[in-house]
């Protein structure tokens, strides 16, 4: 299933401001403008594994945490490990979650449908009460974010229909958007049509409410993401990206699977070495600056 968002309701979310510089280090573009003091990192080297389905032990997969806790109430996001070949019995869960691809190849669907292997950057819905079997092709990592806690695998028996459907995105069908080609995305200079992009997934864009997004970043980018939502959330999905925090030498090197967020106001200054993509998820709205 692809769904489309109007120009109308995305209107006010995002500006991304593209501009072109000559020269200079990825460093020295990074220490002119550290991010706020007030981020909070988690590198995926430091993520603490352990089982998703404590009833099966080490056959589940490992879930670790990056924020919230997804075994309490509450809204949480964290990291999904499955080996390769894994097959998960019919379930159920308690509530909706939201998932993206990061490594290997993810199935998730009805116990009878084909299986569709979902590649790096897909997106999907699982809705609560509905019976299905996920998958894995290849060593696999999957995002997983959960509006209330806690998470629980449950059995087919205890199957209920909200009415809501699953969704199931492949990468190659989303749809990205940039300064180009959209009203409501301002370039403050031309760029040779080489700019940010950003997809929209899920959620109200506009003020105090949630959604996410994610945002593709060319190689060779030095810029910031600045918002003043109550909450900003980014996960790493594809490629490798550069961190400058407020009182520190050292410039992170977030890889797929690391965290970084903040509340409140805020800047992040970031850059690539790569073509690099990042799920952020926000109360509110927030601004991309890029320039290559």
């Amino acid at each position: 299933m692809t769904l489309g968002l109007s120009e109308r309701s995305l209107a006010g979310l995002l500006f991304l401001a593209t501009t072109v510089s000559v020269g200079g280090a990825t460093r020295d573009l990074l220490a002119e403008d550290p991010s706020s003091e007030n981020t909070h990192v988690v590198m995926a080297s430091d993520v603490q594994w352990q089982s998703l389905n404590p009833n099966r032990g080490d056959a589940a997969p490992k879930a670790g945490t990056l924020w919230g806790d997804q075994t309490e109430d509450g809204e949480s996001g964290f990291l999904v490990k499955f080996v390769d070949g894994f097959s998960s019995p019919p379930h159920i869960h308690n509530i909706t979650y939201r998932g993206v691809v990061i490594a290997g190849g993810l199935h998730n669907d009805d116990p009878d449908a084909e299986p569709m292997w979902m590649p790096v950057g897909s997106y999907w819905t699982q809705p609560s009460g509905e019976v299905h079997i996920t998958a894995a092709r290849g060593d696999s990592v999957a995002y997983v974010e959960i509006q209330e806690g806690p998470y629980l695998v449950q059995p087919p028996s205890e199957a209920f229909d909200t009415g809501e459907r699953p969704v199931n995105i492949d990468a190659s069908n989303l749809v990205w958007l940039n300064a180009s080609d959209t009203s409501w995305i301002e370039a403050t200079e031309s760029s040779g049509g080489i700019e940010p992009e950003i997809a929209f997934l899920w959620g109200q864009p506009a003020a105090d409410q949630v959604s996410g997004t994610l945002v593709k970043l060319l190689a060779g980018s030095t810029g910031k993401f600045m918002t003043a939502a109550s909450t900003f959330r980014a996960v790493v999905i594809r490629g490798q990206l550069h961190l400058h925090l407020e009182g520190k030498d050292k410039i992170a090197a977030l890889v797929p699977g690391s965290y970084f967020g903040s509340e409140d106001e805020a800047t992040h200054a970031i850059a690539t070495d790569e073509e690099t993509i990042v799920y952020v998820r926000t109360v509110g709205t927030y601004r991309v600056e890029a320039k290559q």
